[in-house]
């Protein structure tokens, strides 16, 4: 399949494109903006295989979108690009209403168009994922169940109402034009080529800089925390195998509270380090308790039964062995996240 990937330089993006070109069975058409988040170097092992292109396109842009559509005519189309920071939403919620929204829109209306002009035998296997987040279900009180698919929406912040409603703009173009479209909704992502201003990348960068860590209100939230590349074989066999009109919640029932997060990441660069300046410090004391968000959502939590059981996806990495790996690629990649906007500020995620 040729897939059209939006938002590909990002950090779940750059990761699906490397795995869906690693697999050798698909072309993948990259489709970015190249804001702040995305980075070039992210994707540099790949950007001279021949099965890969990139179109440097806002989705906000329907004539330009509608070219790259004309162009390269693709099979499946996978849309992840996104405003994706709540604290950026907060301070500047337009953005997240034309690239969320009004992009969304732009990108339905280019994919049900270049969908109805394929022949009969290709719109059978012709699919648009719609990658969404958890939040777009509200915050969960900490002995709720964790929210099904089918679960109503309760949006808190500006990032998660404009993502609710492009989950609701996709699933209308599916009832009402007949584009074949799934819709995912991801737990937190960890993992390589995370964009800084995140919670885990800015608690290492600022740990290894030895500035404070800055933690919202007590630190008691609770996110469930999936690794990028389980995120990116579950978007895959919903691809291939998953229902079109469906939903899919992907998580890896991996709930910590935000300060149990921060202080592993701390001991784990503690252990990877060996206290290199060898003057006993401890990166946990760097941790700093600061004013929490507005509206801070609590918890989320996702009810995977769904997906593994029609799907027969589940999480492969384990949480211990997979956050020390994270840990370590970022140490073992500065000079990545010391040149990505951002490093070490002050805004993070969680």
């Amino acid at each position: 399949m040729k897939v059209l990937v939006t938002g590909g330089s990002g950090f779940i993006g750059s990761n699906l494109v490397r795995h869906l070109l690693s697999g050798g069975q698909h072309s993948v058409v990259n489709v970015d903006a190249m804001t702040y988040a995305a980075n070039p170097t992210s994707l540099a092992d790949v950007e001279n295989d021949e099965r890969y292109c990139f179109c440097d396109c806002d989705i906000v842009d329907a004539a330009a979108l509608e070219a790259v559509f004309e162009e390269h005519q693709p099979n499946a189309v996978i849309h992840l690009a996104a405003e994706s920071h709540v604290d950026r939403s907060i301070d500047s919620p337009s953005a997240f209403i034309q690239t969320n929204v009004v992009g969304t829109f732009n990108l339905l209306n280019c994919a049900l168009q270049s969908f109805e002009s394929l022949e009969e035998s290709l719109r059978h296997t012709f699919r648009f994922i719609h990658v969404s987040t958890d939040e777009v279900f509200g915050s969960l009180k900490v002995d709720d169940p964790a929210t099904l698919e089918s679960d109503r929406y309760a949006p808190s912040s500006p990032y998660s109402a404009s993502k609710a409603g492009s989950d609701h703009l996709a699933l209308a173009w599916h009832v009402t034009y007949g584009l074949p479209v799934i819709v995912t909704h991801a737990a937190n992502n960890y993992g390589p080529y995370q964009y800084p201003e995140k919670l885990i990348p800015t608690v290492i960068s600022r740990a290894v800089n030895r500035q404070s860590i800055p933690v919202y209100g007590d630190g008691t939230n609770v996110r469930d925390w999936l690794h990028v590349e389980d995120h990116c074989l579950a978007i895959c066999r919903v691809l291939e195998n998953g229902s079109v009109g469906e939903s899919y919640n992907v998580g890896a029932d991996n709930e910590l509270k935000n300060i149990d997060l921060v202080r592993e990441v701390c001991r784990v660069i503690d252990e990877l380090t060996q206290n290199d300046c060898g003057d006993g410090f401890r990166h946990e004391e760097l941790i700093e308790f600061v004013t929490d968000r507005k509206g801070h959502d609590f918890r989320y939590a996702l009810n995977t039964e769904k997906i593994r059981r029609h799907l027969d996806w589940s999480p492969q990495m384990n949480w211990s062995d997979a956050i020390r790996e994270t840990v370590k690629w970022y140490l073992d990649h500065r000079s990545w996240w010391q040149h990505a906007a951002g490093a070490g500020t002050d805004r993070h995620e969680g």
